[in-house]
């Protein structure tokens, strides 16, 4: 199973990629984690792209590009694998065609998680999280059971600075706006397949599920 996993801030993207990684025993490949990787083993890639990231800048395409046919490359990806946060534009999903094609490799599926901004901003707006283990709850859709202690550890509960409504609300219109091209792209390849996100999580897996299947 080859899919790429898109959705904005605060879809659930997360969960469902947790999901199908398990269900389909497929690597999930994110470039943070890719960064992240190739920065601590010293490779060449790594440290190019940590002068950028050092700068504040963000990784010039070819560099990310490099980096994921790198991570595709490898022996866990033979069997398949999901995309998560790649490609982000037309030059990287291009990119990925043309190495996917040299390879071989066939594309299965593009999952669109779709769910409307104002219950982005909603969910994004509600999130607590706890200091000590990190666990996450929402003040109206996943309540702790002592308001703003944590089920777990008894631990405050406190909300990321930037789970504000301005904030979350321009987050969502760059990513929908970064997007859009590419639903286009993947559209007219008849690889889209659009998910009503704003469901229950196990509603929205099982859609998943229909669709891989």
């Amino acid at each position: 199973m080859k899919i790429i996993l898109l959705g904005p801030p605060g879809a659930g993207k997360g969960t469902q990629a947790a999901n199908i990684v398990k269900n389909y025993n497929i690597p999930h490949i994110s470039t943070g984690d890719i960064f992240r990787k190739n920065i601590k083993e010293g490779t060449e890639l790594g440290r190019k792209a940590k002068e950028y990231m050092d700068q504040g800048n963000l990784v010039p395409d070819e560099l990310t590009c490099d980096l994921v046919a790198s991570r595709l490359s490898e022996k866990d990806c033979e069997s398949g694998f999901m995309l998560d946060g790649f490609p982000r534009n037309l030059f990287q999903a291009e990119y990925l065609d043309k190495f996917l094609s040299e390879k071989g490799i066939e594309l299965d599926r593009v999952i669109n998680i779709e769910v409307d901004p104002k219950l982005l901003v909603e969910r994004a707006c509600g999130r607590r999280i706890c200091k000590t283990c990190g666990a996450t709850y929402h003040i109206k859709f996943n309540p702790s059971k002592v308001e703003g202690i944590c089920d777990v550890c008894n631990s405050e509960l406190s909300q990321r600075p930037d789970d504000n409504e301005e904030t979350v609300s321009n987050r969502i219109q760059v990513y929908i706006s970064e997007t859009k091209p590419l639903v286009e792209y993947y559209t007219e390849k008849g690889k889209i397949a659009n998910i009503d996100g704003a469901r229950d999580i196990d509603e929205v897996f099982g859609d998943i599920k229909n669709i891989l299947s």
